[in-house]
């Protein structure tokens, strides 16, 4: 089945997003997954963006163009789509807005402890910066120059 995206554009749809993944992604070490920061980074400038599969959403995804980059960071896949193929196609997803968008960097925000996070950005030829951003730097940060291995 195709995984494809949707821009959350009204309150109703970021209600929907947080209805549909309040239960796999309360416990998301990168976010805190409620219904008040999600409506706080949206109204910060954050794009939010869910990956539906056929009628299900399986992970959102926040961008941000800032400064000539665009930022990403995303929740992750629900528990039984994990190990698909679909992190790959959320990152193409993001890469191909970038470049819609004639931007020619990607910033990952991703959780310190997020190893299946370090391993797709890696994949995809990021790098991380040693950058570490939130509260307790407990975010790290990944950079990628589009049309660079």
């Amino acid at each position: 089945m195709k995984l494809n995206f949707q821009k959350a554009s009204t309150t109703q749809d970021i209600q929907n997003v947080y209805e549909y993944n309040i239960d796999a992604f309360s416990e998301s070490p990168d976010f805190n997954w409620n219904l008040k920061e999600i409506e706080k980074e949206v109204s910060e400038g954050w794009d939010l963006y869910a990956a539906h599969l056929g009628d299900e959403v399986i992970a959102a995804i926040f961008l941000k163009e800032e400064n000539g980059q665009l930022l990403s960071k995303t929740t992750s896949i629900k528990m039984n789509y994990q190990g698909s193929g679909y992190s790959h196609k959320i990152k193409e997803f993001i890469e191909d807005a970038a470049q819609k968008n004639k931007i020619n960097q990607v910033v990952n925000f991703c959780g310190i402890d997020n190893f299946r996070m370090y391993s797709l950005n890696e994949s995809h030829g990021y790098k991380k910066t040693g950058r570490k951003l939130g509260a307790k730097g407990t975010v790290v940060e990944w950079v990628k120059i589009l049309g660079k291995k």
